[in-house]
Order: C-alpha cells, then structure tokens, then sequence
C-alpha cells in the first residue's frame, strides 16, 4: 500500500474482531448493554482484540468476512487492493485511493433477539448493546468518507439497514442482505469504477461448488459445514433458506488455513452440525463421525466444538453425540464437555404446529416436550452442555401456551445447560408480524423469566469455572469474579426485582 490507501478496505464492528479468549460463545455479551461493564474491562477482559500485524491487517477476522474476501478475489480483484482491517486501525488503511470500505456487522442497530431482549426500548435494561454502540462508532467516523468511498454493510444482521432512513443517518450507502459470495463481487466491481448502484443488494442462494474457500484465519476458528437449515420455522432466517453441505476436502481446507494463521479452536459452523451430509432430516452418523474426525486430525489442531444442533437429530439418533465425545476426548479437566446452541423456542406442541412444525421432525409436533427431554438427558450422558433458547411472543402465543413452556423448564432442571429466554423480533416468515418487549409481559411471562433465571443460577457457577478454563489467568479471574458475585450477591435482588415485576404484571 502507498499513501493512497487500498481500492477496498474490509473490516468488522470490534465485538466481531475478537476470539473472546478461545470462548466464543462469550460474544453474546456484546448483545448486553454497554453499562455493564466499564468498556475498559469488557474490552480487556472479555473481548479482547484479535491479533494484527503489519499495522492493523487483521491474522483472524470473521468467517463472513473472509468469505466475501475469497469471493472478490476469485472474482478478479488484485490483491494488492484488498485488505482486511481491525476496525480500531481502519484509518491507516484508507486514502485518496479508497472506493469501498466494506464492513460486517451481526446486529448494527441492536434489533436483534438477544439485543431486544436485554436492552434498549423493549429489553430489560435501558442502553445501547456494545455492538450496535461498536457499530455506529466505526461507521459514523468521518474519516472513512473523507476522500469518498462507499460504505456496504453486510452479515446477519444487514436485514435492520433495509429502510433507507436507517442508512443514511448513518451514512451507509449500500447493504447487502443474505449471501454475498455472488453478487458482492459485480456491486464492488461497480463502486470501484463509480458507476450507479442500488441501495440495498438481495443476496442468492450460492452452490457450494462455487463457494470460494477462506484464504485467511477466523475468529473462533470458525469454519463453514453446512449452509441453510430447511427446517422452515417462519420466525428464523436460517431456517428458511435452503440446506447445502460443503465438500469435507473444502472443510479441511478451512481448518488448514486457520491452523497457518495460529487459530487452533476450531468450531465447526451449522445449523445443525448433526445434519452434515443428512438425507433431508435424517441423521447420516457415519457422515458426521468423519468430519469431527477429520477436524481432529488436521495437524496443529487442539480443540473442535460445534457452533449449533437440533434437538430432534440428538433424539433420532441418541448414541451420535456420546461417539463424537469419545472422537473428541472429552471428559478431560481441559475439555470437560462440548457445548453449542440449540433451539428449545416453547413447550408448546400448539405453538411447534403453528410455527416451526419442521423442527421437531422426523418426530410429530405433540411429541416436542418430550423431544427436548429426551435431547437434554442424552446431551448429560454424552458430556454435551445445551445453550438452549426460548422465544417468548410469539404471534398466536397464549398464556397456556407459556405454561406449558413452564412446564418443561420444570421437567429440564436437573440437566446441565444454560436456557435463555428471547423476545420475538419479527423476521422471515413473520416479518410483517408485531415484535414483542417487556412491556407486553404477562405475569406468565415473567413466571419464565424466574424459571429460566433460577435454571442459569444452578449452573452458572459451575459451568464459567469450566468453560473459562483456557483463558489468561487474569481475564479468567475477572469472567469468575463476576459470575461469583451474581450468583452469591447478585441474584436474590435480582429474583426479588423479578417476583415484584411480576406482581405488578398480575395488576394490569
């Protein structure tokens, strides 16, 4: 690079650009409000940055990234004009020769789930989460426009720039919404050459024989198995879109790569890790034991966890997940389970067929609660820990249909897992429904919130002592010093704010 800068800059809000101390699931802390912790000690001790050479290029940067990296120069694009950035450097990058600055962001204006749940207007606290404040802060720096350059925002979260009002008072020029890989490339090709452009930019569905392999490290090791879900709940992107596996070389390949740039973790990317290579719904378990295998035997490589699976593929075939433990050589003090995130969503069999009837199949909808049993139980034998989620507000959601929620945290409570309640924000299929917030909480709402608290609170303490075990002894001490101090101090205020929230619900 001259003092010109390069043609295209890349980079990501600074929640994205860090490996969260090689426990990724920690980046659900972003989605918290700024408030919580001081930003000196979230950013030291629970985000750090990724590591940087040569004056900010990012060594690991996220997957969505690195994947509109690989697709711009398998388009053409030298690459001596690309580079990939930490947001915090960005402006030694940028100059007169810039064109587009590219930027990744899974929840720009906090609008989603997690974000709405616990902050801003609907949430439970008042503020801005650390991403979307992380966000605005990168994206508003006038620098970046200084000599003219676009700004394209994409990743999971681009769907909350689609109103054009939203841009421009941020100064966003274009978003791309879903699968860059395809129509990045000619929209870039366009703004670099300041032809016209449209504001918003629908992505394709991409076939994995084109998908462009990642040419550089990942946050969290992260590497993409399988595209899509299929399963169809209409409250969920993913799930509507289709189910694609890639190739186990292209997967290798991925994991290699991650190895050469130091990433050593490696979390293998589905939305169902136990569908890999699957026969529509149906587990192929011979498929899934040959990728964690091969995972596992990349030289270099330490540890492989998975990023998400079904409940339903767990209980369909109920030994997969203790021989993929015994692959893995989990038990260990330094590897004492596997966890991922999973979708427990409601107890309600009602609300399973009005709104997600493919996500317990090949099982019937009236089977759900005892699925999600049956799941958790096979999960504790096999040293598998669920992060489970349930959606509240769900359009046609009735009190008996939380109760019966309620229910099933009952039946749930001796399994080791972490279930976070989530409010429905209207996306997919529901799109044109009505969000849900705190303010919409009945008193059985608030009777799930004390559930799913108290569930966390058995074992909070436990799990953080684990899970935290490779961090640096003083971010360790720090992440343990604050679970500590909820569960011990903490948490009876806490649960008395929510008992009197819910008496107040019973009044209204």
């Amino acid at each position: 690079m001259g003092a010109g800068g390069f043609k295209i800059v890349l980079t990501a809000e600074r929640c994205l650009m860090s490996d969260y101390h090689g426990s990724l699931f920690l980046g659900f802390c972003a989605c918290a409000p700024k408030t919580m912790w001081h930003p000196f000690f979230y950013f030291r001790f629970i985000c750090p940055s990724a590591p940087t050479y040569d004056g900010g290029k990012a060594k690991l940067a996220p997957y969505g990234t690195r994947k509109i990296e690989a697709a711009l120069l398998a388009y053409g694009f030298p690459r001596e004009d690309i580079v990939v950035v930490h947001p915090d450097k960005i402006r030694k990058f940028i100059g007169p020769e810039t064109k587009v600055i590219g930027i990744t962001s899974n929840d720009p204006l906090g609008r989603g789930p997690a974000s709405t749940t616990f902050t801003g207007e609907t949430g439970f606290f008042d503020g801005e989460p650390y991403d979307a404040w992380k966000f605005r802060e990168l994206v508003t720096d006038p620098y970046l426009k200084r000599w003219g350059a676009k700004i394209v925002v994409g990743g999971p979260g681009a769907w909350q720039l689609e109103d054009e009002k939203a841009r421009k008072k941020l100064g966003v020029d274009v978003v791309v919404i879903g699968e860059g890989e395809n129509v990045v490339p000619p929209l870039f090709e366009k703004l670099v050459n300041g032809e016209d452009f449209e504001g918003v930019v629908y992505g394709d569905v991409v076939d994995v024989q084109v998908m462009p392999n990642i040419l550089g490290g990942t946050v969290g090791g992260v590497v993409e198995v399988a595209r899509g879900c299929g399963r169809g709940c209409k409250f969920c992107v993913p799930t509507l879109q289709r189910f694609r596996c890639r190739p186990l070389q292209d997967i290798v390949e991925e994991i290699r790569v991650n190895v050469r740039d130091g990433q050593t973790n490696i979390t293998l990317h589905a939305e169902d890790i136990l569908r890999y290579k699957a026969n529509g719904v149906h587990v192929q378990p011979e498929a899934v034991k040959e990728l964690f295998s091969a995972a596992k035997n990349v030289e270099g490589v330490k540890n492989v966890g998975p990023s998400h699976f079904a409940l339903a593929s767990v209980v369909e075939k109920p030994s997969l997940l203790k021989e993929l433990s015994e692959i893995m050589e989990v038990g260990s003090k330094e590897k004492p389970w596997l966890s991922g995130q999973t979708g427990v969503e409601t107890g309600s069999p009602r609300m399973i067929e009005l709104n997600m009837p493919g996500k317990v199949k090949p099982f019937k909808p009236e089977e759900w609660p005892e699925i999600v049993e049956q799941a958790f139980a096979i999960c504790q034998d096999s040293l598998w820990v669920p992060c489970g989620t349930l959606v509240l507000g769900l359009p046609g959601e009735t009190e008996e249909d939380v109760y019966a929620t309620l229910e099933l945290m009952e039946r749930l409570k001796p399994y080791k897992s972490i279930i976070v309640p989530l409010f429905f924000v209207p996306v997919g299929g529901l799109k044109e429904s009505r969000g849900f917030g705190v303010k919409d909480m009945k008193r059985c709402h608030w009777e799930l919130i004390l559930a799913c608290w108290d569930h966390g609170m058995r074992w909070a303490e436990e799990l953080a002592i684990e899970y935290v075990g490779r961090m640096p002894w003083l971010a360790r001490k720090y992440v343990l010093g604050f679970m500590r101090k909820v569960v011990h101090h903490m948490a009876g205020k806490a649960r008395k704010e929510i008992l009197r929230m819910m008496e107040e619900a019973s009044k209204r």
